[in-house]
């Protein structure tokens, strides 16, 4: 019986170890658990407003337009995902693959790297845009008759360029953090999620919300692709959602470049290239 004491008294201890080293390291990297609750915070919040932007309406709901609303913020938004996860994993595909150190001393700009991953990000990432939103279309027989798909397609693309610069600013977080930069990669498309109007229209939300949703290129992506497949809006009329786009991107590009050179100095003279965690 004694011995049963013993042994149980063993386990507790050691359960208790378990826990007390489980705090100490959600401790150690609590700045990243709260970046993560935010996400948190800003999918749910999305769900919430989906429910305003219904409100907004007055109550008269056309279900062939609000689904092909929704149809379209799907998409953009699943395009934004794919290519985040492209330059997010730029670092983590190299460290799996153990040819980090090999790729950073390459005989190549960091500019055209990323370029280079980025190229290939847009161009996978359009195709599947493409194919997934022709399927979901064809799946629920959506009308869409007066629908101009190539300036939406032009807008996306152009949208592109302002992505990938803040794709290029989010990559750079698994390089200084191992453990927890991918995931925090997440945070800046949820933010981008709740204050872009994937879902529901930018009005709805509060003001300082939709002060921050003019800095989105999401925004604008999403209100030309819509304008021009749900109103067949030609191009010339696009015009206000695209220069903003150009704007960004111009701004994006060069600062993104700049913030992952920063990242790249800090990871190597801290000797982070290698860690895998």
């Amino acid at each position: 019986m004694k011995a049963i004491g013993m042994t149980l008294r063993a386990e507790l201890v050691g359960a208790g170890g378990v826990v007390e080293r489980n705090f100490y390291l959600t401790k150690r990297y609590i700045w990243w658990d709260l970046a993560w609750f935010f996400w948190t915070v800003a999918n749910t919040l999305t769900i919430v407003f989906i429910a305003q932007g219904i409100e907004s309406t007055g109550g008269q709901i056309d279900v062939n337009e609000v689904a092909t609303s929704l149809l379209i913020g799907a998409v953009v938004w699943a395009y934004l995902g794919v290519l985040f996860e492209f330059l997010m994993e730029t670092v983590a595909w190299e460290r799996w693959e153990g040819t980090i150190e090999y790729t950073f001393m390459a005989p190549l700009s960091r500019a055209m790297h990323l370029a280079g991953q980025g190229v290939f990000a847009i161009s996978y990432g359009l195709l599947r845009a493409v194919f997934l939103f022709t399927v979901c279309a064809l799946f629920f027989d959506l009308s869409m008759p007066d629908a101009n798909f190539l300036g939406a397609f032009i807008v996306l693309a152009i949208a592109s360029i302002s992505f990938i610069g803040i794709g290029v600013m989010t990559s750079v977080l698994p390089l200084i953090s191992p453990e927890k930069g991918t995931q925090l990669g997440f945070v800046a498309q949820g933010t981008l999620l709740v204050v872009s109007g994937v879902y529901y229209p930018v009005d709805v939300l509060p003001g300082w919300m939709q002060f921050i949703a003019k800095f989105s290129p999401a925004t604008y992506a999403l209100e030309g692709a819509r304008s021009a497949i749900m109103d067949g809006a030609p191009l010339s009329a696009l015009w206000s959602d695209i220069w903003p786009l150009l704007i960004i991107g111009a701004v994006s590009i060069p600062l993104g470049l700049w913030v992952f050179s920063r990242g790249e100095l800090y990871a190597k003279r801290h000797g982070k290239l290698k860690r895998s965690g």
